[in-house]
């Protein structure tokens, strides 16, 4: 439970993360204005809370695990939001990146 628990923190961490990037980037690059720009700055401040809800008490190991998952959800999206298609290259990277996050992250310790 505690794993399921976890992993859903980091996909609602990405979400917000990622989105609050977009958002920005939205904002600034693509002249959306001021109101993405907030909206982004809002939901990155939305992320530094949610990663601090992990049952897992270090913060380097959490922040280390964390990117997996960034790099996969970038890529995903960056596929939906902006129908950035995703290379074998990106995929097989991401898929490393993942198995990183659960080496990292989830096997088991000696405390």
């Amino acid at each position: 439970m505690l794993v399921a628990r976890s992993v859903a923190l980091f996909v609602v961490a990405a979400f917000f993360e990622i989105g609050g990037a977009w958002l920005v980037w939205q904002g600034v690059r693509e002249h959306r204005g001021w109101a993405w720009i907030a909206a982004g700055v809002v939901a990155l401040g939305l992320y530094g809370f949610v990663a601090t809800l992990q049952p897992e008490a270090d913060f380097g190991r959490i922040l280390a695990a964390y990117g997996g998952i960034f790099v996969a959800g970038s890529l995903a999206w960056g596929w939906v939001a902006d129908g950035y298609r995703p290379d074998r290259f990106d995929i097989v990277g991401a898929g490393v990146c993942l198995v990183g996050m659960a080496v990292i992250m989830y096997a088991p310790r000696r405390h």
